[in-house]
């Protein structure tokens, strides 16, 4: 079992940035995959980011590639999420997720991601 609570929304301009956080406790966190995912009002959630197990790949959702950055650091058992030049379309509710499967495909898939925490809400004013 593993604990995951985001942390880092808020309220912030166009153009502004965002660092959300996500905090791990229970099994080694380096034994997970880390995802970010969001979901918009009236939408459905959706993948933004991936990170491998020892953060040396990720990968990104077209819409927020060059302007996010994943990164995390196992030491902390913390995973980040960098968000620069932020449109009023990333409005929604962040959610960090780890995937335990023992493969190392870095996954996309919501359903694939056995802990999901809370989620954090990050509004972007225009």
């Amino acid at each position: 079992q593993v604990q995951l609570v985001e942390s880092g929304g808020g309220l912030v301009q166009a153009g502004g940035s965002v660092r959300l956080s996500c905090a791990a406790s229970g099994r080694t966190f380096s034994n997970y995959h880390m995802g970010w995912f969001r979901q918009a009002p009236g939408k459905e959630r959706e993948f933004v980011s991936a990170i491998s197990r020892r953060g040396g790949s990720s990968r990104y959702a077209e819409s927020v590639k060059g302007r996010f950055t994943i990164s995390r650091d196992n030491a902390k058992n913390t995973v980040y999420l960098q968000m620069d030049s932020l449109k009023p379309d990333d409005t929604a509710v962040y959610y960090c997720a780890a995937d335990s499967a023992n493969t190392v495909i870095i996954r996309t898939t919501e359903a694939l991601y056995d802990y999901w925490g809370q989620g954090t809400q990050v509004t972007v004013s225009s």
